[in-house]
């Protein structure tokens, strides 16, 4: 730390991404020149149309991509500030199991693991105790509303409104440092969404800093401190919440 300066948790700097079709011979530029930065408790959401370059940011950050150019520099608690663009394996996988969470509205159904084991899994990889990790998901599991006799079955019965419930609940339930949300109200009713919100707000309130790609506008209201639109792969100015 720098004398009145306080260190974001998260900074992004020139970052650029772009997509080769081969079998078109079309490269498409899908983020470019991004500079991004987020506080410690924050929550930042980005807007735009589908296509405009949105899931490509979290997914850089998540390191699912790796960027053709650029820095993201994230003030971890295990490793001191890091280089998410440059991190070995090990330590990204460490990031993701202690520090780092994704939302995504597609959950990855882990074969013959049902509803609670998949919840409980993830507080048990982020330290939770075991007594403690399976109160906190049943209790997340009952915040979302899941059916109780859903929470020993397999997800893949599960209606795509369930399986992102289920996979909002295995996100949050380790309390995550840095929250990626990826359209985490996507094909959610109006009182699902509701129940999101309340999470998010919990989150909020305990310190963990989010960043989040929306289209639904009327959600983030009230709920970000600042908002980017994004068209074409640029990010443009800021409104303040």
């Amino acid at each position: 730390f720098k004398e009145g300066i306080l260190t974001p948790l998260l900074e992004i700097k020139n970052l650029t991404k772009g997509f080769t079709l081969h079998h078109q011979g079309i490269s498409i530029r899908a983020c470019e020149m991004i500079d991004l930065t987020l506080q410690q408790g924050e929550f930042v959401g980005i807007t735009g149309r589908s296509g405009s370059g949105k899931s490509t940011i979290l997914k850089l950050i998540y390191r699912s991509y790796l960027p053709q150019s650029g820095d993201i520099l994230y003030n971890s608690k295990s490793f001191g500030m890091i280089n998410l663009c440059s991190a070995d394996e090990q330590e990204i996988l460490h990031l993701r199991r202690y520090e780092i969470g994704y939302v995504s509205q597609f959950l990855k159904v882990i074969p013959r693991t049902t509803a609670r084991q998949i919840v409980e899994k993830a507080a048990l990889d982020a330290g939770i105790g075991r007594d403690s990790a399976r109160q906190q998901a049943e209790d997340l599991l009952q915040h979302f509303e899941l059916d109780p006799e859903l929470w020993d079955t397999f997800p893949n019965t599960f209606s795509g409104g369930e399986r992102l419930r289920l996979g909002i609940a295995k996100a949050m339930i380790s309390q995550p440092r840095l929250l990626l949300l990826d359209e985490p109200t996507a094909s959610l009713d109006a009182h699902s969404k509701l129940l999101v919100r309340q999470l998010i707000e919990r989150l909020k309130n305990q310190g963990t800093t989010m960043l989040g790609i929306f289209h639904d506008l009327e959600f983030m209201d009230g709920l970000c401190d600042r908002e980017y639109p994004m068209h074409m792969g640029k990010i443009e100015q800021a409104y303040v919440g």
